[in-house]
Order: C-alpha cells, then sequence, then structure tokens
C-alpha cells in the first residue's frame, strides 16, 4: 500500500496481556514513532523495558504483580473461566485506561495535533472514551475468533458445537448463548460503570466490543476470508510480525551451538503466559525423542520441567521466534496468534493444542489449510509420536507450509495498520482545512488491504 505522509500527530496504544498481545502494539509503535508520531503505550508495568527500549512513552495500566496473579491462576486456560477472568480485570483496569486516554486527548489538543487512539478488545476505558467523547478509536483485534459471522461462524471457547452444522445454526446458537448465560453474568460490573459515566447501558458484550469508527483485524483473508456479515468498518490487513518487539531479537549462544551442533529441531512452546504446562512439555518432548527429533522447549519457567533430560533436547526460557522457526522443522504448542503467524512465516508444520481463547478457532484454520494437526492433552501424550511423524513426512503439507510461507513474504501488516492509523488520526487533523469532527468520524465500509 502506498504511503501518504501526514502531519505528525499524537497516537495512544492500549492493551494487555501476553506477549503476543502486547509486543504487536509495541511493533506498530516503533512504526509510527518512525514516520514522526508521539506514540504512548498503556499496558501492565511487565512490558515497561519493552516499551522503553523501543523509544516509546509509557502508561501503567497495572502493576507486574497484577499480571503475575493472573497468569498464576489455573482457570486462566479453562475454556469459559479464562475468559470471564480476563474481563473482570479489563472492568478494573477501565478506569485507568480511561484516564489515561483522556489525559493524551486533551495533551493532542493543546499541541493541536491530531491524534488518535488504538486499543486491543478488552481496553476497556479506551473504548468507554470513544462512547464518552467521540474521539478516533481504532481496535485491534489480532486473530479473527472475535469476528462474528453467520456465513463462517468461529469456533468459540467453551461452546462445543458440532463441526457439521451449518453456519447460520451454528451462529445462531452462539448468539443464544452469549444473550441468555455470557453477557447476564459479566455485563453488570461495566454497566454500573458506564451508568457512572452517564452512558446506556449494553445488551451484548461482543457488539459492543469493536469501535464504531474502525476495527482492525490483523490477521490475512486466507487464513480469515472476510465475510458480508462482518462489522462494516472493518480493514483487514497482514499478521503483525513483531520482529525486534521482543525481548530480544537474537538467539542466544548456548542455544546458537545447539542449533549449529545437528539437524533441525522440533520447536515445542506453550505460551509466555502458562504457568501449567508441565504435562504438556513432557509429552511433547517425549513425542519428539520417540520420533527421532531432537527439540528445542522453550518455556518462561524452565525450573518446572528441569526434570526433562533427554539427549538432543535443549531448554531455554526466551528465544525470538522469527529466527528460532527459521531453523526448525516444525513446532508444537498451544495456538497463540503470534506463535501460529511465525510458523506460517518460517513455512513449517505444527501440532496445535488449544486451551482457551482463540487457540481453538486457530487450531481449526490451520487444520483446514492443511498447515498442522490438531490434539488435545490426552491425544499428544498418547499418539503425539505418530503425529510428529506425519507431519514432518507429509508433501502435501510442506508444500501448504511453502505456500503460506511465500504469501507471509509479500505482506507488512505492520506498515498496513500503521496507514490505516495514520489516516484515521488525519481525518479528525484540527488544522485539517477540511477536518472530519471528533463527534463525527465516518467509518469505512469494510475491506481488505491489497496483499492481505
Amino acid at each position: 500500500m502506498s504511503r501518504v505522509d501526514h502531519r505528525p500527530a499524537r497516537i495512544i496504544l492500549s492493551t494487555f496481556g501476553s506477549h503476543g498481545d502486547v509486543l504487536p502494539f509495541i511493533a506498530i509503535g516503533t512504526e509510527l514513532a518512525a514516520r514522526g508520531h508521539a506514540v504512548s503505550v498503556a499496558t501492565s508495568r511487565s512490558f515497561e523495558p519493552q516499551v522503553l527500549k523501543a523509544g516509546l512513552g509509557f502508561h501503567a495500566l497495572c502493576g507486574t504483580e497484577v499480571m503475575d496473579a493472573l497468569h498464576a491462576d489455573p482457570d486462566l486456560w479453562h475454556p469459559t473461566k479464562g475468559l470471564r477472568l480476563m474481563f473482570d480485570l479489563a472492568v478494573k483496569l477501565a478506569r485507568s485506561d480511561l484516564s489515561i486516554v483522556r489525559r493524551e486527548t486533551a495533551q493532542a489538543d493543546a499541541e493541536g495535533r491530531p491524534f488518535a487512539a488504538v486499543a486491543g478488545p478488552l481496553s476497556f476505558g479506551a473504548r468507554l472514551a470513544c462512547d464518552s467523547g467521540r474521539l478516533p478509536l481504532i481496535t485491534v483485534y489480532l486473530a479473527p475468533f472475535l469476528m462474528r459471522s453467520r456465513h463462517a461462524p468461529p469456533e468459540l471457547p467453551g461452546i462445543d458445537l458440532p463441526s457439521w452444522l451449518p453456519g447460520p445454526v451454528t451462529h445462531t446458537l452462539q448468539r443464544v448463548i452469549e444473550h441468555t448465560i455470557v453477557d447476564p453474568a459479566r455485563l453488570p460490573a461495566l454497566n454500573a460503570l458506564r451508568q457512572e459515566l452517564g452512558l446506556h447501558a449494553i445488551e451484548n458484550l461482543s457488539d459492543w466490543l469493536p469501535s464504531p469508527d474502525h476495527l482492525l483485524l490483523m490477521a490475512p483473508s486466507w487464513f480469515a476470508p472476510p465475510q458480508r456479515d462482518w462489522p462494516r468498518q472493518t480493514t483487514q490487513v497482514a499478521f503483525p510480525r513483531t520482529g525486534s518487539s521482543g525481548d530480544t531479537d537474537r538467539i542466544g549462544e548456548d542455544l546458537q551451538a545447539f542449533l549449529n551442533a545437528g539437524p533441525k529441531p522440533v520447536v515445542i512452546t506453550y505460551g509466555s503466559s502458562m504457568r501449567h504446562g508441565r504435562h504438556f512439555f513432557e509429552a511433547a518432548a517425549r513425542a519428539c525423542a520417540e520420533a527421532g527429533q531432537r527439540a528445542v522447549l522453550v518455556w518462561g519457567r524452565p525450573e518446572r520441567i528441569a526434570a526433562i533430560h533427554r539427549p538432543d533436547q535443549m531448554t531455554v526460557r526466551y528465544a525470538p521466534f522469527a529466527a528460532l522457526f527459521r531453523r526448525a522443522l516444525a513446532v508444537i504448542h498451544h495456538g497463540g496468534i503470534g506463535t501460529c503467524s511465525e510458523a506460517f512465516a518460517a513455512g513449517i508444520p505444527q501440532i496445535v493444542v488449544p486451551n482457551g481463547f482463540d487457540q481453538g478457532d486457530n487450531a481449526s484454520r490451520i487444520t483446514r489449510l492443511g498447515l498442522g494437526a490438531r490434539l488435545n492433552r490426552t491425544d499428544l501424550a498418547r499418539a503425539g509420536t505418530d503425529i510428529v511423524r506425519r507431519i514432518l513426512s507429509d508433501p502435501a503439507m510442506a508444500y501448504a507450509c511453502s505456500r503460506v510461507r511465500t504469501l507471509c513474504a509479500e505482506t507488512d501488516g505492520i506498515a498496513d495498520a500503521c496507514d490505516v492509523i495514520e489516516a484515521a488520526a488525519a481525518r479528525g487533523d484540527p488544522n485539517r482545512p477540511d477536518r472530519t469532527s471528533r463527534a463525527s468520524v465516518e467509518a469505512p465500509r469494510s475491506r481488505v488491504m491489497s496483499g492481505a
């Protein structure tokens, strides 16, 4: 997509969660800052070092201890209880988030700059600020499981419906469950806060989550084909490759030596937030060993799997997936969208063992596209060896992965996302002659950018 120069804007990016939730926002902020904009990130203090390393402003939505407590809770990875925990935390952080967005808006007004807020779906404060002041807000979905559609309904965690049901039936049942079970239990706290702000109550959470102005889906059309009943304000771009936004973009010396010492390994990881994955790592490591494959185990809690001492296996606390996956045969993981997209870019097959959130839907899309296999934890322990052998010897899967690698190489989701954000800020530029007021920002029609 061709670049258009815009006046320097003040932009606030708001999100919280795991590395996969936050690092794409830091990468977007880094690119926006390189284009001359004043960019700040509001997130948990856990990511302050990465934000500051990127040269961006930092606002703490919460302390490190809040996210540590969340990640230590085993219910976080329950299909339904995990969503409740995240929703409850989103409501608790909404006041802080709202205050930060309002301060950034006031600063932009004082400087006479264009302004835009960019937020994840659980940044309720930014969404409330949009309802209160109609500021330009771009909601970012990093995975397509939140895109409701009667034509191609996503797989939702905790709603186990038969795959053979027609799309419209699945969609209707999902909506009935939302309206009768999910919303009545989760909305009172949010609506109480809305009442304090003089806002009317909402009746459905999933309908309210996206900004009425802009919804940016950072998943390409080959992975999530656009549907005609998606929100009309949707723009779809490629996956957000995070590059150097993590702890480091270089493979450590010990891991480098291990990689150089033998054939390509299988990577095993269960996400940066998982604290209860010992049995997963044990089963995956055993499957690789019995299949005759070397393995690299990546987990932020290596002491909890220290008992795994197998020949040709190495455990590391952190590794940059973009660099590591280029030197891997395959990856066994939880199905987080960030890990999925790095595997796509590397052109390697995947074994996905999902827990909750978007992971089941991502796994379903991967299997439909012939890019890997989906297992539950019981199947991984029972049949993991055979599945490792199968995905590594399947020529059709190798071809599909190679084709997707080419598609990923031809796109730049971060750059396209920044184009959307710049355009949104420019529409509210106070010095623009044909300026659209912040009270009446026009929503674009649903579209897919070229190359997505």
